[in-house]
């Protein structure tokens, strides 16, 4: 969200207080204004300007982005099976079901074995339009076969080309979030700037395409642009409703393709609650931007088939409560000082109270336990509490969940992003907290989009403003010749400083490399059945399912419990457990083959007590491998690590397993089926 403008005629407001004559201006605005149908040349000139100069940039960072990707795997002359192992983890998950969707007979076909799903669990059916957040797979396989672009453009490349295409959404949204906000496209020009160089804090799409956050996170942009349009004084009733239509569309399309959805808008309602309960916002807003997020996750809880995820998401019991508190709790704003601080507290607590009671309600009427993982990770990482479960540990000890290496600070200060982001951040700071004890009023909100809030720093009037109050010279001229003169220089020395390197950065040629991975792949394909199932890593497993179309017995989309528990079971290939106790686990999700790789079993990538041999012997209670100290209550393993032991091709794992394939890199075992015993035998 970004800082809205306080609507003139506001109850209990000057309407001439603190707000100014907002119009588009440019490098500089004339002394005198032809006016045609309400507009000036001059604004005619810079908005076709701004506008044409966000559509580069925007393309820039698209064609950026899909240079560095091509240029790092040789994309256009590897074979398909290296494509699509460059698809790494969930990422071939997801593009596996775009993939389904094309080789499907039809259209109906495809959506029918998506909503009857028996190759992505083993044993089990389930219907992946509910589980997962994929029908942006859907719609694209759909648009791919109806443009009929078969002869001119693979469906790979229509693909990745899309992802890119959404940076070019994502950069132009920035652009005009940082316009509204400072009245000048300069300040469009240098967020789009910044986010391209700083392109390794802000992006991971280039090797990483497929990732859910990638395809939403430009909506969630879009989101931010229109609520910061819609939150300006000066729009007719007709403007409003149009842009708040932006809002519903951008949200809903932000909530259907990211299933984290839910913990975004959460700190996006706390954001409009608390400028609610300063009084910032009119009730009209609040009321409508809060429905805009309810309508959007209802829409798409209808669309995922009624997932009880949603229906049990925080962000939903906490709107809910809102709203209702709000509307039986009259007088709010009114009163003293010290009478509306105490109204407002009894208001956040009965808030809070009805939002927990809600969706604790909620989850035990709906049995949901979809995100308990996602709570212990959250409970752990703010230091409530060490937690040995395995689900919160594996993402405890995710670098991407990890704390902010202190590196990115030095990249975003070499950009000089950082400064302007800080000094803005800590003036508007300054002004919350002196004007909300003074008369609770405010201009602006910190967005959390970086680029776009230091480029309103630099380009804007009131931060600047502020500044020559402080020096005594604040003249129009002076502003002027500030506001247009800074963002100039700060350009012309991003484009000095690092032209070159992106020049040498998208000339530097890489090739896609990975010949243990393509030769499995090549064997799973030649060598094993149709319906075979492969048991091993999350990761790998994803890559079997888009390479070959295998059975899988886990996958990545860990956003369900008994998949959760099935994968912790299957890991167990990796812990210190008994050859029996091992086939057991895997006859009983219906396993075939175990793939098991050597840079798990012996990884050295994490430190001690982040490898998942460890997170496994930890939740088994077990002492961990290498030097060190253990928690007093670990006791030793009984039995040998099992991705060791089988190795030895000793009874009794050669009795249970047979070594059907072997690299460098991997060995796969196929399970041997056990006799069962007639009742003859096993009487006295």
């Amino acid at each position: 969200m970004t800082a809205p403008r306080q609507r003139k005629g506001s109850k209990g407001k000057d309407p001439g207080s603190n707000i100014q004559n907002l119009k588009p201006d440019c490098i500089a605005e004339p002394r005198q204004r032809f006016a045609t149908g309400g507009f000036s040349w001059w604004t005619i000139l810079c908005l076709m300007t701004g506008s044409i100069v966000g559509i580069s940039l925007g393309l820039l960072c698209c064609i950026y982005v899909s240079t560095l990707h091509e240029n790092d795997l040789w994309f256009s002359n590897i074979k398909e099976v290296e494509r699509e192992i460059s698809f790494r983890t969930e990422c071939g998950l997801y593009y596996s079901y775009y993939k389904q969707m094309l080789k499907a007979p039809s259209i109906q076909q495809g959506l029918y074995e998506l909503i009857h799903d028996n190759t992505t669990e083993s044993k089990r059916t389930i219907n992946i339009l509910q589980r997962m957040n994929i029908y942006q797979e859907v719609f694209l396989s759909i648009l791919y076969r109806i443009l009929h672009i078969q002869t001119y453009l693979e469906p790979i490349y229509f693909y990745i080309y899309t992802v890119f295409a959404l940076q070019t959404v994502y950069v132009i949204a920035l652009f005009i979030t940082s316009w509204l906000l400072s009245d000048s496209w300069l300040a469009g020009a240098l967020s789009g700037v910044w986010y391209i160089l700083n392109r390794v804090d802000t992006t991971r799409v280039e090797f990483t395409i497929s990732l859910r956050e990638n395809w939403s996170i430009p909506f969630f942009a879009l989101q931010v642009a229109a609520i910061t349009c819609y939150l300006r004084p000066q729009l007719k009733p007709i403007q409003q409703r149009v842009v708040l239509w932006l809002v519903f569309v951008s949200t809903f399309c932000f909530c259907l393709t990211w299933q984290f959805n839910q913990f975004v808008l959460l700190v996006q309602a706390l954001i409009i609650f608390t400028l609610d309960c300063l009084d910032f916002f009119t009730a009209e807003q609040v009321v409508s931007l809060y429905l805009m997020q309810v309508f959007s996750l209802l829409l798409v809880w209808l669309l995922q088939f009624c997932n009880s995820m949603i229906l049990g998401s925080l962000v939903l019991s906490f709107i809910v409560s809102a709203l209702f508190i709000k509307h039986f709790q009259t007088g709010l704003k009114t009163g003293g000082f010290v009478i509306r601080v105490g109204k407002l507290a009894l208001h956040t607590l009965l808030v809070l109270t009805l939002t927990f009671t809600i969706n604790y309600s909620a989850k035990t009427i709906l049995q949901l336990k979809s995100d308990e993982h996602i709570f212990k990770f959250i409970k752990a990482k703010f230091g409530f509490g060490a937690t040995r479960d395995f689900d919160a540990s594996l993402y405890l000890c995710e670098e991407a969940f990890g704390l902010l290496p202190l590196d990115t600070f030095e990249r975003l200060a070499g950009t000089v992003l950082l400064y302007p982001y800080l000094c803005t951040l800590s003036v508007l700071f300054i002004l919350l907290l002196l004007v909300a004890l003074s008369n609770l009023r405010m201009k602006y909100l910190w967005t959390g989009h970086m680029c776009a809030f230091a480029a309103f720093g630099v380009c804007g009037k009131e931060v600047w403003s502020l500044y020559l109050r402080v020096l005594h010279c604040n003249t129009k001229t002076m502003m002027r010749l500030i506001r247009y003169s800074v963002p100039i220089v700060i350009l012309a020395f991003l484009y000095y400083k690092f032209w070159p390197r992106l020049m040498e950065e998208i000339s530097e040629l890489r090739e896609f490399y990975d010949p243990d991975t393509v030769e499995l792949m090549e064997w799973i394909r030649l060598k094993t059945p149709k319906r075979a199932v492969f048991a091993g890593s999350m990761q790998l497993l994803a890559g079997i399912k888009l390479c070959t179309g295998r059975v899988l017995t886990n996958h990545p989309h860990y956003e369900d419990q008994a998949l959760r528990e099935r994968t912790r079971q299957v890991y167990q290939i990796y812990a210190r457990q008994s050859a029996e106790e091992v086939h057991k686990v895997l006859s009983s999700v219906g396993a075939d083959y175990i793939v098991l790789e050597d840079s798990i079993c012996y990884e050295r990538r994490h430190s001690r007590g982040c490898r998942l041999r460890d997170l496994l012997d930890l939740a088994n209670g077990h002492i961990m491998d290498g030097p060190g100290e253990n928690e007093p209550d670990l006791i030793s393993a009984s039995h040998p690590r099992f991705c060791e032991a089988i190795k030895t091709d000793m009874p009794p794992y050669s009795t249970l397993f047979t070594r059907v394939f072997k690299n460098k890199t991997f060995n796969v075992y196929k399970l041997k089926k056990l006799k069962k015993k007639n009742k003859a035998e096993n009487s006295p």
